[in-house]
């Protein structure tokens, strides 16, 4: 069984990177809607046969049970590592053969992105994975079993996971997609999407918002 695993953090504590230049409201908006987005393309892709949401934010739960995904309800998120790891331990008990750890704050991903890395997949113990746009992250990261090897989310992860990898024995692909490498961290970022992002999609009209606001 294929399954795509969506962490999502409280929008309230979300993109703190992006606090110098917006404040606590305009980011919780932005993290909102790259949530809404990314649920409505996942909700598209092909050949998968679950979608879990683990996350303690009301929004994004609400809006998996809508649509019959597997929620993860959590009282809090100690870390996104954490969460992850917990989640796909139970997505193993529950059959999930190969499993997709997705985070909301990509906006230039398709569908067709997300399907395509199931093709890089080998039989088991195996792993692929997008890196950042840096090189430095890991911006998709699908793994089989899903409980293969930790996760370590957060700056140098790539590394990280791929010594994971290697000591599990995995099969490793490394995929680079220049959209699935963009996430949104930092004002830089947020720039480098404004002109790429589907101008129908919230992220778009959100990002428009914030910078009508910048130039009042």
């Amino acid at each position: 069984m294929k399954a795509i695993l969506i962490p999502v953090k409280a929008f309230s504590r979300a993109k703190a990177r992006l606090a110098p230049d917006h404040n606590d409201g305009e980011r919780a908006a932005l993290a909102r809607a790259m949530c809404e987005d990314m649920f409505r393309i996942v909700a598209q892709v092909k050949g998968i046969q679950r979608v879990y949401v683990v996350s303690a934010e009301y929004h994004a739960l609400s809006l998996a049970r809508q649509v019959n995904w597997h929620v993860i309800d959590e009282n809090e998120q100690i870390s996104e590592s954490a969460s992850v790891d917990a989640a796909s331990r139970q997505c193993a008990r529950e059959g999930v053969k190969a499993l997709l750890r997705l985070p909301i704050d990509l906006p230039l991903i398709t569908p067709s992105d997300i399907e395509t890395l199931f093709y890089f997949l080998e039989a088991p113990p195996s792993v692929v994975i997008v890196p950042s746009l840096d090189g430095t992250g890991t911006n998709a990261l699908l793994r089989s079993p899903p409980d293969l090897f930790p996760s370590h989310f957060g700056p140098g992860s790539f590394a990280l996971h791929l010594k994971e990898a290697e000591q599990a024995g995995a099969k490793v692909a490394i995929v680079r997609n220049e959209r699935i490498a963009l996430d949104i961290d930092e004002p830089k970022d947020l720039r480098a999407a404004a002109g790429r992002v589907s101008p129908h999609s919230a992220t778009a009209r959100l990002i428009n918002q914030l910078q009508l606001r910048a130039t009042d």
